[in-house]
């Protein structure tokens, strides 16, 4: 189906349910005036078409849809439910659930031939993270990441399931690393004249509390724990980008501008938005694409939340993930 048909098809739709609601609207309220119901009427009759070709641009969209490529939108810290964690200054995002929903809604789309997932993300939490890529990866059509500000940690390892990265020349991407941290508060307790009394079962359950000093063997069990998430972190992203691992390494978690990461091979091509719809369109075999966002509800709180962003967590400070230990220690990578 050609576009030139269904640009036709869709417009005789809309007109075809326009001139009916006009001519039922003039018989129902207007053919037999008479004083100040004549201007009742004829405001009923333009209320109907109106009514009428908002019906029908839905029912013209749904017949005929003009969009071949979809796009999903990664924003602001990834998380579970979209809020901005602990952390001042991180501003709120998407709820990762929202957006593999919105994934699987294209995959399931008859009309949609490709994803185009769009990222200005310094990452977020590790579940929530892979869920996304899981579901980007599962895409049975081409698909193509685009950074825009910043494609970091969490949002690189989204990309690294995609087909192809693109990015600006100035865009930020990187950071794939690990960081482990527990605020030591013993000092400042013993001063206070605070006590810390272990309750627990386990030996390393309170394995960077706050409020005692960790033991050589709980900083080197810590240590294990943020070394294995790296390894994995490395792995996936050195399959997914087809690279060497210890390129990966290589990078020791700084983010690079555009330019440089696509010498290095982090991002494959850089361009403008247009580009990657060029680019899309030969992927696809056709002249040109049309892209539709899948966007999930988002309420006028979220929206306003979202708007916030902290610059040095912006610039992909080293977070892909998060996890809260109920002991004090965060594990992030």
């Amino acid at each position: 189906m050609t576009d030139s048909f269904t640009r036709v098809a869709r417009l005789a739709i809309v007109v075809v349910l326009a001139v009916v609601a006009a001519a039922v609207g003039w018989v129902l309220f207007y053919s037999v005036p008479d004083t100040l119901a004549d201007l009742a009427g004829l405001l009923l009759v333009i209320g109907t078409v109106v009514a009428a070709l908002r019906v029908g641009g839905r029912l013209a969209a749904s017949a005929f849809p003009d969009y071949d490529v979809a796009q999903v939108a990664v924003e602001g810290p990834i998380s579970r439910d979209g809020g901005g964690g602990p952390v001042p200054g991180r501003g709120g995002g998407t709820p990762a659930d929202d957006i593999v929903e919105q994934v699987d809604a294209a995959a399931d789309d008859e009309n949609v031939d490709a994803l185009l997932v769009k990222l200005n993300t310094p990452g977020g939490e590790v579940l929530p993270s892979d869920d996304i890529r899981r579901a980007v990866a599962d895409f049975d059509g081409p698909t193509v990441a685009y950074a825009t500000d910043t494609c970091a940690s969490g949002g690189y390892w989204i990309a690294s399931g995609c087909d192809e990265l693109w990015s600006h020349d100035v865009s930020v991407v990187g950071s794939i690393g690990v960081i482990g941290s527990s605020v030591n508060a013993s000092e400042l307790a013993d001063k206070l004249g605070l006590s810390y009394e272990r309750f627990a079962a386990g030996k390393y359950k309170d394995a960077g509390m706050a409020l005692k000093e960790p033991t050589d063997d709980e900083r080197e069990y810590l240590q294990g724990l943020i070394d294995d998430y790296y390894d994995d972190f490395v792995e996936r992203v050195a399959e997914g980008r087809d690279m060497d691992p210890e390129v990966v390494r290589d990078t020791e978690a700084r983010v690079y501008l555009g330019e440089e990461a696509r010498e290095l091979g982090l991002v494959d091509s850089l361009g403008t938005r247009d580009d990657v719809e060029d680019r899309l369109a030969e992927l696809l075999g056709r002249d040109e694409v049309s892209v539709r966002e899948f966007t999930p509800e988002v309420g006028l709180t979220d929206r306003l939340r979202g708007g916030v962003e902290g610059a040095a967590y912006a610039f992909g400070a080293g977070l892909a993930s998060s996890v809260e230990a109920d002991d004090g220690f965060s594990l992030r990578f």
